[in-house]
């Protein structure tokens, strides 16, 4: 509990002396450039858009938000998700409108097999961007384990209406039919 306490209170110092502002018009601007072209894209071209728009999401526009981000994701990818949790919860607590942090943050939530608090954060990130289609997927994915497949069967719906050509999104949801199907056998 001290060790928290006092990573939050060096978070809370990084941030202040660095300041936290987020160039949200012009990342507005270029997220609907690339949200038109997905529209408008093929098979082919939407995957590369769709990459483009996960790394502009991933864009903070403050060095120390983006070093919380970098650190979270390194511990991710050491397999310490104890360990990213601290990282997103002090990124969360210092840019609650960015709403990365609380996708990450769910991760690393899931990844400890709290799925009340991943879930909760995955609504977050909607509240703050409903085009999120990386969090509808992760939710999704928790009401198929969590014994709500009609939700999750709807959220892969509203993923397609974004990315029409989901290879993931068109897979689980001929699956989840397939399976809904099944039980009304």
């Amino acid at each position: 509990m001290a060790d928290r306490l006092g990573f939050k209170c060096i978070v809370a110092a990084v941030v202040l002396a660095f300041g936290v502002s987020l160039p949200v018009v012009a990342q507005t601007d270029r997220l609907d450039q690339l949200f038109a072209e997905l529209s408008q894209s093929d098979e082919d071209g939407s995957f590369r858009i769709e990459q483009q728009i996960i790394a502009e999401w991933g864009k903070s526009g403050s060095a120390s938000i983006d070093l919380l981000l970098r650190r979270g994701q390194d511990a991710l990818d050491d397999g310490e998700p104890d360990v990213a949790l601290d990282h997103f919860s002090a990124l969360v607590d210092h840019a609650p409108d960015f709403a990365e942090g609380y996708f990450l943050r769910a991760t690393s939530f899931y990844l400890l097999d709290e799925i009340g608090p991943a879930m909760a954060d995955l609504e977050e990130v909607l509240t703050r961007n409903p085009r999120h289609f990386e969090a509808m997927r992760g939710l999704a994915v928790m009401m198929e384990e969590t014994g709500r497949p009609e939700a999750a069967l709807e959220l892969y719906d509203m993923i397609l209406q974004i990315v029409p050509y989901s290879m993931q999104a068109r897979e689980d949801r001929a699956r989840l039919h397939q399976q809904l199907d099944g039980q009304a056998i």
